[in-house]
């Protein structure tokens, strides 16, 4: 039996969904735990591109079981859509999809109030919100009383709950100056056919987990988002609403802890971030711009040009141990096969200070300057390289360097968005 979890180091878009896309033949169950529609994991397969937002990147895997846990709060019409373009391109998701009855919907006035809560902050930094909803679904999900479950819209008083909430949240939204109408029967009839249409994937995913381990399957969880966008352990406020780091995993699928034997942990060979918040080894220069450019940084599911910097070893070092990893996958390698040299993170300067710990306040992490090695770089085109000795001497000093700066073995490196143009360091994945 093999039970792994792929999670992601950085401020999410670690290419994870190519990952779990390679694992998943080695896998009877795909787990996503927690997150939404503001996760956006892209799967190439030949001349195909698959966007996925919902459903875990192992559907595209005939016979393996793909689940969305109850940590996950649930976007109907997106998950929808996602089924409906995968059907059309042939791929069988009635045939190994199952959706917790536990998951939290999102509905039209979660994101109303996303969007009136966001237009109503005066200055400071954007936390990063892609207005779908997710804060405040999760916000009613810890509140309680607001809260909708999927299981939920196939109980009797389905339509009386819409009606209870759409009432509270319109006297909200016209507070917050939002005077949207929320017409409570137009919303229970569509969510309604949502709910219909959905019946087929509802299960009970927390007993089929426990059975699937007992009986000795193998499962790999999918991580969305990243590591230091972990509502308890990331950069606060300027983080997701739910626990993005290795630590959501147990508690997104309700499966102990006991039972992990493994985790890889997903990291670009740059960093990136998307929104406000501090950024150490950000680049604004036109090395930054260059990376950008050819890594094609833009997201998945807002097509917003991602911050660009240097392999910050510190955070990663941080969410390697936070995350109880045990091996890196390096990713995007062909992008810095462009630089002349390149620079890593090794150390923080705060207040005068050298520091080689991740400070745990946004305000501090404000004000450390990055210490940076400089590597000569190797100029050649590794994309097509399909073993670690194969790489240019330069490549494989960089991922030697970061291998150890992080204390964790490099297992997995990553030379393009195709399936065939990933390494396997470690054969044993």
């Amino acid at each position: 039996m093999a039970v792994t979890s792929v999670i992601g180091l950085q401020w999410g878009d670690e290419a994870k969904g190519k990952i779990v896309d390679l694992l998943t033949s080695r896998f009877d169950i795909v787990v996503r735990y927690q997150g939404g529609a503001n996760a956006g994991h892209t799967v190439v397969v030949g001349d195909q591109v698959y966007k996925l937002h919902h459903i875990p990147s192992g559907i595209l895997n005939r016979g393996v079981v793909n689940i969305v846990a109850p940590g996950v709060v649930l976007n109907p019409p997106t998950i929808l859509k996602e089924i409906d373009s995968l059907l059309e391109r042939g791929i069988p998701v009635a045939e190994n999809l199952k959706i917790s009855d536990r998951v939290h919907v999102v509905f039209p006035w979660h994101i109303a109030e996303d969007r009136a809560i966001n237009a109503a902050l005066v200055g400071g930094e954007s936390i990063g919100t892609t207005l779908r909803g997710i804060g405040p679904c999760y916000r009613d999900k810890y509140g309680r009383s607001n809260a909708i479950r999927l299981g939920d819209m196939y109980r009797p008083d389905f339509r009386e709950k819409v009606a209870s909430i759409v009432a509270l949240k319109s006297r909200l939204l016209s507070q917050l100056g939002d005077n949207e109408d929320l017409d409570a029967e137009a919303i229970y009839e569509e969510f309604s056919g949502y709910a219909e249409r959905l019946r087929p994937y509802v299960a009970e995913t927390t007993h089929y987990l426990h059975d699937a381990l007992e009986a000795g399957k193998n499962v790999l969880f999918e991580g969305a988002q990243g590591s230091l966008l972990d509502i308890d352990h990331g950069t606060f406020p300027f983080v997701t609403s739910s626990n993005s780091s290795g630590v959501g995993v147990c508690g997104g699928s309700g499966v102990p802890p006991r039972w992990i034997q493994r985790v890889l942990g997903v990291a670009k060979a740059y960093t990136t971030r998307v929104g406000g918040g501090p950024f150490p080894t950000e680049l604004h220069d036109e090395t930054g711009q260059r990376i950008r450019d050819l890594g094609r940084e833009y997201g998945t599911t807002t097509g917003r040009p991602r911050r660009c910097g240097w392999f910050d070893a510190v955070a990663v070092r941080y969410t390697v141990r936070l995350g109880g990893v045990d091996g890196l996958a390096i990713m995007m390698m062909d992008v810095l096969s462009h630089l002349p040299e390149i620079n890593i993170c090794v150390a923080y300067e705060l207040n005068g200070q050298r520091i080689d710990r991740f400070p745990g306040h946004v305000d501090d992490l404000r004000l450390v300057k990055p210490i940076l090695e400089t590597l000569p770089g190797w100029q050649t085109d590794v994309s097509q390289v399909r073993r670690i000795e194969d790489f240019p001497a330069g490549a494989r000093r960089y991922l030697d360097r970061v291998a150890e700066l992080v204390g964790r073995p490099v297992d997995v490196v990553s030379v393009g968005p195709d399936r065939e143009q990933t390494i396997f360091a470690d054969s044993t994945l």
